[in-house]
């Protein structure tokens, strides 16, 4: 798809890893990415498999694929930078615990901006048999207050890959007391995608002493492309260097 290409800038000795959401692509964590390369940063915004290309080529892909790339995009900066902070959208801040959870040692951080880890819709519970009989339902992407921006996700939400994505969410619950790194969440007032219920266990379940949650009031649940994206940029910026333990200082450029 177009606008779905990874972003990649070579900067400092300071690594950030941005996972985009469910259906998403690279295109929401792009202008994210730029900021904190402009600051000097070293960033990385993968393509997941199945993503920004179609729904259909990602029912063929599972959470496992997701975490797969994840990691490998971690264990690639880790090599490149003395620490690595690692934040994501939505599913991409699932991801993202669950690569604290996995490998604490790696993460310096985390920026989790409406993430999910659980849903109590009722109609989620028909998903792992409806699944066997359709291929996808009406989409939930572009959820944006501000006119004219677009998420560049899919029109359409694919049954087995959503199946898998419940199937993260158990997991990634049930190991958060394993994530002690320094958390901060950006939550939608008004979200019409992720439920308040993930933050809300978040951040009593997990084991870090330093949680942060603050509240959008001018952005749906793509916060990344919304009225509040200049803050989460800042904010995420300010978060990094105060937990740095090397100097956040130096250039870098963006390809």
């Amino acid at each position: 798809m177009a606008h779905a290409e990874p972003f990649t800038a070579d900067g400092n000795h300071t690594g950030v890893l941005l996972l985009h959401g469910f259906t998403g692509s690279p295109a929401s964590m792009r202008p994210w990415g730029i900021h904190l390369a402009e600051i000097g940063f070293t960033v990385r915004v993968p393509r997941l498999p199945g993503h920004g290309a179609t729904w259909r080529e990602m029912n063929q892909t599972r959470w496992t694929d997701w975490y797969g790339e994840a990691a490998r995009q971690l264990s690639a900066l880790g090599s490149a930078c003395d620490e690595v902070f690692v934040a994501g959208l939505s599913m991409g801040g699932c991801l993202a615990l669950r690569l604290a959870e996995e490998r604490p040692d790696d993460v310096a951080g985390l920026v989790l901006v409406n993430p999910s880890i659980a849903d109590r819709s009722h109609k989620l519970r028909a998903v792992p048999l409806l699944k066997h009989f359709i291929g996808a339902v009406n989409g939930i992407g572009n959820d944006i207050k501000k006119p004219g921006a677009v998420e560049y996700g899919y029109g359409r939400t694919p049954l087995r890959a959503l199946d898998s994505l419940r199937a993260l969410w158990r997991v990634t619950r049930d190991d958060l007391p394993k994530v002690t790194a320094p958390l901060l969440v950006f939550r939608s007032f008004e979200d019409h995608v992720v439920e308040p219920v993930s933050s809300q266990i978040i951040s009593s379940h997990v084991s870090s002493r330093d949680v942060t949650e603050l509240v959008l009031d001018h952005s749906y649940h793509v916060a990344t492309l919304d009225n509040d994206a200049e803050r989460i940029f800042c904010e995420s910026a300010q978060f990094i260097r105060a937990h740095s333990r090397v100097n956040a200082g130096g250039g870098g450029h963006a390809v």
